[in-house]
């Protein structure tokens, strides 16, 4: 298949894009290049790039996409802290952009559209798992906008055109194009750096975890499916088993780091925390199995930081960390206020 990816040059679409490549697939890449400036490391393998588009989602036009297959859709503002930073830009690109690009893509035939969207949709929620049927209750702008794309693209659906939407959970392990604002890869690169992870609340709220590589999997599997398998559905993308309390991750790290200095806050104003099933991307997505759980990858982590000698400096440089980078880019007058190049 011809596969048209968006956010090819970011944290999951650095790994994806060799991973469809791989598999006979054909890939046409997009990026608007916020984090080009960040590379962690290097694998055989993940040097092998796609063709690429350099376009702002919000620019992309039928042309862009005519001749494609199927269009995996990751180019989106994917930070909350950044989203209610700036809650109208949000909305304009997660929001409007992405329901903008799966109309064009129907309008010139692509058949398939995989849509990542997350698990912070069910925002507040029981220790009861929640499964796709389960009611959503988003928490931030970044929560809202993909509840809204969900239903917008969902109302597209007909016969030839065939959305799958992808809900994550919060994702971790290595990738080239490193994220340092996400809660595992944060927590191991405080405990490799300074040898202490300090926690700033008690950690009781749940978190459910998938490393990129299942990400990946997962993406892989709605693209190859039956068109039966997938159509028009919502998958929880992770597995039972790795549903932790946030204290619990903080723990698995802290073991994996060894020596490494634990510490627990009172509780915080963060609110969010839920459990979710995740029965359904088993059973019924044709040949998806979570291939890691946070332990596994908090090892991984170790190596990768161990073998590139990782320091502060590296852990704390701005393309590691979607906010930090945005407001630099901003700073230093190369996008404007809306998030689009200055000429």
């Amino acid at each position: 298949m011809k596969v048209f990816v968006t956010g090819v040059e970011g944290y999951i679409g650095a790994l994806l894009a060799p991973m469809l490549i791989e598999r006979g697939h054909e890939v046409v890449g997009l990026d608007t290049g916020y984090y080009r400036d960040g590379w962690l490391y290097s694998d055989k393998g993940l040097t092998t790039f796609p063709r690429m588009i350099n376009k702002d989602l919000r620019l992309i036009g039928e042309d862009d996409l005519r001749g494609c297959d199927a269009v995996v859709h990751l180019a989106e503002l994917s930070n909350d802290p950044l989203g209610q930073n700036n809650p109208e830009n949000t909305f304009k690109i997660n929001h409007q952009g992405s329901v903008a690009l799966a109309k064009k893509a129907k309008a010139v035939g692509i058949a398939r559209f995989v849509y990542t969207s997350s698990c912070s949709v069910y925002g507040v929620g029981s220790d009861d798992f929640r499964t796709e049927e389960a009611g959503t209750n988003p928490q931030t702008a970044y929560a809202h906008c993909k509840v809204r794309v969900e239903t917008d693209v969902g109302a597209l659906a007909d016969d030839g055109f065939s959305p799958v939407f992808l809900r994550n959970a919060t994702a971790y392990g290595a990738s080239p194009r490193m994220r340092f604002d996400i809660v595992l890869n944060n927590l191991a690169g405080f405990a490799r750096t300074i040898g202490k992870i300090a926690m700033t609340s008690d950690g009781t709220p749940w978190r459910p975890l998938v490393h990129v590589l299942d990400i990946c999997q997962a993406i892989v599997c709605a693209v190859e499916a039956p068109r039966e398998s997938i159509h028009n559905q919502i998958f929880n993308v992770g597995h039972n088993a790795d549903n932790y309390r946030v204290r619990e991750i903080a723990e698995i790290v802290g073991e994996t780091f060894t020596g490494c200095e634990l510490t627990f806050g009172p509780s915080g104003g963060d609110n969010r925390s839920y459990r979710v099933s995740f029965d359904k991307i088993h059973g019924r997505l044709p040949g998806f199995r979570c291939a890691w759980d946070a332990r596994k990858g908090a090892q991984q982590l170790h190596e990768i930081y161990d073998r590139i000698a990782m320091g502060k400096e590296t852990f704390e440089f701005r393309a590691f960390t979607r906010l930090k980078q945005l407001e630099y880019l901003i700073k230093t007058r190369q996008i404007d206020n809306e998030f689009f190049w200055r000429a």
